[in-house]
């Protein structure tokens, strides 16, 4: 079973930065693509980032890109989403998925096997 815990929301004001974090355990886990995603109240489940296995290959939502980072850590079996330039438009609760057999990040939720509880994200205008 496998095991994905992410931690780091919080509030935040416009124009702030976050660092979530998004720690994996599991005795058979092994670490392939990973992704974020985040839900806000009434919306669906949105493609945040994703990054692949090796971490050489990263994907953005459009709505993110060149304020997100995604970043991954091997050793600490960790993934690590920098979130820089917050505007209200971003609050939402943040989940972390992991994919059991890709490599390659996919934008789907569906593709993604394993979730973690989520973690809240706000940001006040």
């Amino acid at each position: 079973q496998v095991q994905l815990v992410e931690s780091g929301g919080g509030l935040v004001q416009a124009g702030g930065s976050l660092r979530l974090s998004c720690a994996a355990s599991g005795r058979t886990f092994s670490p392939n693509a990973m992704g974020w995603f985040r839900q806000a109240p009434g919306k669906e489940r949105e493609f945040v980032a994703g990054i692949s296995r090796s971490g050489g290959t990263t994907y953005y939502g459009d709505s993110v890109k060149g304020r997100f980072t995604i970043s991954r850590d091997h050793a600490k079996n960790t993934v690590y989403l920098q979130m820089n330039s917050l505007k209200s438009e971003d609050t939402a609760v943040y989940y972390c998925g992991a994919d059991r057999s890709r490599g390659i990040p996919s934008v789907s939720s569906d593709s993604y096997d394993y979730w973690g509880q989520g973690t809240q994200v706000t940001v006040s205008s």
